[in-house]
């Protein structure tokens, strides 16, 4: 199965697809979204027409995505939502189904600490997904919220096997 993972941004998207398997998971492939320009509704729209393209050329069946958190800051967490709402439309083109993680839990999921900065993230993908070499950390933040998703499913599957 097919997972694609987002880190949705209105300067920058990252986006990371994993190939899961009931005993492991493969890297596919991985990229940022560059998000330019001033015009806040283009900018949506480069994020609804970038995902689209990534979801037309390796045809996930599921997609992970971050929450939205609160912080300080209220207009940036408006935009994130936003931009959440172009990638999330951009699935459901293809009526792919949308899991929804908080940040802490892909870091506690990837790193084994919630509270784990995005530099460890990005390490701990490398090593994971057996990449070399350089990577953007909003790639690696999507690819990581596509392991967390990968690990709650396969805790999913493995209950609903127990209750038979």
């Amino acid at each position: 199965m097919k997972i694609l993972g987002i880190d949705p941004g209105s300067r920058l998207t990252g986006y990371g697809i994993i190939d899961f398997f009931p005993n492991g998971y493969r890297y596919v492939t991985s990229g940022t979204l560059k998000i330019t320009g001033d015009n806040f509704p283009q900018k949506l729209k480069q994020i609804f027409d970038g995902i689209l393209q990534v979801t037309n050329e390796y045809q996930p069946e599921q997609m992970a995505i971050e929450q939205v958190f609160m912080s300080k800051n209220a207009d940036s967490a408006l935009k994130l939502g936003q931009a959440r709402g172009a990638a999330i439309c951009a699935v459901q083109m293809h009526d792919i189904p949308v899991f929804e993680y908080a940040a802490r839990q892909v870091k506690q999921t990837v790193v084994g600490k919630g509270g784990a900065d995005k530099t460890q993230v990005q390490q701990m993908v490398k090593i994971l997904l057996n990449i070399q070499g350089n990577m953007q950390i909003d790639a690696s933040d999507a690819l990581g919220i596509a392991i967390c998703h990968a690990h709650f499913y396969q805790t999913q599957q493995r209950l609903q096997l127990s209750k038979r």
